[in-house]
């Protein structure tokens, strides 16, 4: 390359996926790949151009909302997109076996009319699909939506300006300046819905959803943790808009310096996901969402505002949240999770099962061949009363008093002691008394009690 001369009009074009972990940096010096090109995932318009180009000879019915299959094909590649037009086509063609004479050297043309390809097909097709920059690490979100998160309605609204807002609305958010939020964090008691509600916002928006478990970017050899915080957050804008998932957070964030033993590997861990955070870029829609039992043992500076904007606290489901067809059992249920009802539940289904197999087995024995009782045979199942109160007997709270008044206590701690409250208004004389608004001095000045409470 240094002995090609400026005027011998040869241009050398280099292409590689991993220019960071085998590109010797001598080559990327000025006078020999003088620029450099980053091809990235393509954003809906190009999708929709991509999927224009694949589709030009492919026969498709007027249902085909080829705007639609490019919005909801979020970090798909040219590559991708192609194998999504080809396994519609395929999926065209296995309709049609049954009528083809694969042993004939031809294939009637009123066959060959009849194949188009439709929307249920790339339906389909949609549904087994994934983004080949996420096939490692993607989770394939239910059919999650918000009826099916019960109450929590304060916490809905709050998800929905944080990020299905941004997603739908960006027009809005540029008008008054505002850049979108980068992260929440869910803390409460276990078995709350906190993964649920996680996945619930996804699958509204629309966005590709990583979950990442905590305990599982730990490894024993050194650097290996750091190197696989980097590539969950490599990962993500190729995807955007993403929601990337961090479940059991206590497990890589703990307050640096409380580890004993591990030769500082719990710190750097946390390190690096700080600055990983940081160095996000605004112009991608990434939103990290956290969830945690323990939010008493997280580090400081992983909560304060510009990496977490949003704590939100999971509590347990009042009596409205908690009814299920029953109004006593919600009564009944106060201070049990979503898990724990969801557990009283299944028993009640499982009792209900029971039952009716045992009426299967009475009828099988006691009737004759000449006397048929379809309805009988053809009895729907009820979850009655009974099986609830026989579940009832079996219930088990996993959540204790003890625990919801530590909760209550971090929440109320977090509001009071950082900031100026929530009875804080602005006075009449602020403008002309700066004073008066310093939380630590004259009116708004606070008791000893409140600091030593926080400390």
């Amino acid at each position: 390359m240094d002995g090609l001369k400026s005027r011998a009009h040869v241009i050398v074009i280099g292409a590689t996926n991993r220019p960071n972990s085998i590109i010797d940096p001598a080559l990327r010096r000025f006078g020999r790949f003088d620029r450099e090109i980053d091809i990235g995932v393509p954003d809906e318009v190009g999708r929709l151009e991509v999927l224009q180009i694949q589709t030009k000879k492919m026969k498709l019915t007027e249902d085909v909302d080829l705007e639609k299959v490019a919005r909801e094909t979020h970090g798909f590649v040219g590559a991708d997109l192609a194998a999504l037009c080809t396994e519609a086509a395929l999926q065209c063609i296995r309709e049609k076996m049954d009528i083809i004479d694969l042993e004939d050297d031809t294939i009637d043309a009123e066959i060959l009319n009849s194949m188009d390809a439709t929307n249920g097909h790339f339906k389909n097709v949609l549904g087994t699909s994934s983004p080949s920059a996420l096939r490692e690490t993607i989770v394939e979100v239910p059919n999650v939506s918000w009826n099916h998160v019960g109450g929590l309605e304060t916490v809905k609204r709050e998800l929905q300006e944080t990020v299905q807002c941004p997603v739908e609305h960006p027009a809005k958010f540029e008008k008054f300046g505002m850049s979108p939020s980068r992260g929440v964090l869910f803390y409460g008691p276990p078995g709350r819905g906190k993964t649920l509600l996680a996945k619930a916002i996804a699958n509204e928006c629309q966005a590709n959803f990583i979950s990442i478990k905590g305990p599982e970017l730990l490894t024993m050899w050194f650097g290996e943790s750091e190197a696989n915080v980097r590539d969950a957050f490599d990962k993500a804008p190729q995807s955007a808009p993403c929601v990337l998932f961090f479940d059991e957070l206590d497990s890589i964030a703990v307050r640096r310096g409380s580890s004993t033993g591990d030769s500082g590997g719990a710190d750097r861990v946390l390190n690096q996901l700080l600055t990983e955070m940081d160095g996000l870029s605004a112009k991608k829609t990434i939103f990290i969402i956290r969830a945690t039992n323990r939010p008493d043992i997280i580090d400081p500076a992983l909560l304060r505002p510009g990496r977490l904007d949003q704590l939100i606290y999971i509590p347990l489901p009042d009596e409205s949240s908690r009814h299920v067809d029953l109004a006593a059992l919600a009564k009944l249920t106060e201070g049990f999770s979503g898990a724990d009802i969801t557990e009283i539940c299944q028993r009640a289904c499982k009792y209900a099962i029971r039952e009716e197999i045992e009426k299967d087995i009475q009828r099988e024995r006691t009737k004759s061949p000449e006397v048929m009782d379809e309805d009988a045979v053809d009895e729907v199942a009820e979850i009655k009363v009974t099986h609830f109160e026989e579940a009832m007997k079996y219930d088990r709270k996993s959540v204790s008093y003890s625990d919801i008044l530590k909760y209550k206590a971090f929440s109320q701690n977090l509001q009071q002691s950082r900031g100026f409250g929530s009875d804080f208004k602005f006075s009449q004389s602020a403008a002309g008394a700066p004073n008066d608004l310093n939380p630590f001095t004259s009116s708004g000045s606070r008791d000893n009690d409140d600091v030593d409470l926080y400390d």
